[in-house]
């Protein structure tokens, strides 16, 4: 093993490049994982590009990856052994899986089948969220109107995990084309192009102008935040899963929140479940072809052009959903 690694570096705010950094030293109880396969998340864009999260530039190496699969190659823990494959799940303010090689603790990693499909099994960090979140919901949405707010990965996501829910209807708001037609491939009903005020019109039609049972915020930007009040109907639910624009307040339509009566609840803590059960599951569902999450993954870009990586996710360019990284 080289004494030194590729790492993306996040310099400043919104800067990221790579560069050659020393391995990291194992902790007791930590494994030194070799990255095979890792993807950019909306929240790596929210934490780079806003700083949520970041206090200090330049960020630690390798952060804020945190979808990422590889190989052990080094263990100080009595539940791992070199050549374990495995999904790495670190909370984002110890993720750094943007890097040749990461240390996590072993009460973060989930042991994968030796033949598992790498490039595909790093998209099960980011449905295990979505799997965490739906276990706060009705067992069943049998009838239910559901909107998802967003069809990059999370939101593709949900339109899935509503649907196995038995969703009597989904509906997406998404400007993209490209994302509008994969939505429909995972279960939406509706597509809706328009933002804003058209959007919450649009809603209102398709819902005989009642709004949608329940509505899942997967953008995580502050005019979301508040449209999602208007488009739930009265004591319907929201789920804000998206991840915050800022780390300061930011404007939001309390008045329509307290008039819709909504029940709402944000999404964290899937990496300390117990058994990390609901990553287990997106594991089961991706490995035994349940979902086929290919198609998600619009683009790989090595590690050594991260910041090539960053702009197409960012700017949502040439057909990108999510973004592969690859360490050949």
């Amino acid at each position: 093993m080289t004494e030194l690694m590729r790492a993306a570096i996040a310099v400043e705010r919104g800067v990221v490049r790579c560069e050659e950094v020393g391995i990291p030293q194992l902790q007791d109880g930590e494994l030194l994982v070799r990255t095979l396969a890792a993807s950019i998340c909306g929240s790596d864009l929210h934490m780079v590009n806003t700083g949520w999260a970041i206090h200090d530039f330049p960020a630690m190496p390798g952060h804020p990856g945190h979808e990422a699969a590889g190989v052990v190659v080094e263990s100080r823990s009595e539940r791992f052994s070199e050549g374990d494959m495995v999904l790495t799940t670190p909370h984002i303010w110890n993720s750094r899986c943007f890097a040749d090689y990461q240390a996590v603790d072993d009460a973060h990693v989930l042991r994968l089948e030796p033949a598992v499909d790498l490039d595909m099994v790093t998209l099960a960090q980011q449905l295990g969220t979505v799997i965490y979140a739906t276990k706060r919901l009705p067992v069943s949405l049998v009838g239910q109107t559901c909107l998802v707010v967003g069809q990059g990965s999370a939101g593709l996501f949900w339109d899935f995990a509503l649907r196995q829910l038995g969703a009597g209807q989904i509906i997406s708001i998404e400007p993209l084309p490209w994302r509008r037609e994969l939505g429909e491939s995972y279960g939406v009903d509706h597509s809706i192009d328009v933002m804003g005020d058209a959007a919450v019109e649009a809603v209102r039609d398709l819902t005989g102008g009642l709004g949608a049972d329940l509505v899942i915020e997967a953008v995580g930007s502050t005019s979301t935040l508040s449209q999602a009040f208007h488009l739930v109907r009265d004591e319907g639910q929201v789920v804000l899963f998206g991840l915050p624009e800022s780390e300061n307040p930011v404007p939001f339509d309390y008045s329509q929140m307290f008039k819709s009566r909504a029940d709402a609840f944000t999404v964290l803590g899937s990496q300390d479940e117990p058994g990390l059960t609901s990553y287990t599951e997106a594991v089961r569902l991706i490995t035994s072809g349940e979902i086929d999450v290919e198609p998600i993954i619009s683009h790989r870009v090595n590690i050594a052009d991260i910041d090539t990586a960053f702009d197409l996710a960012g700017n949502r360019t040439d057909g990108a959903v999510k973004i592969g990284i690859t360490f050949d």
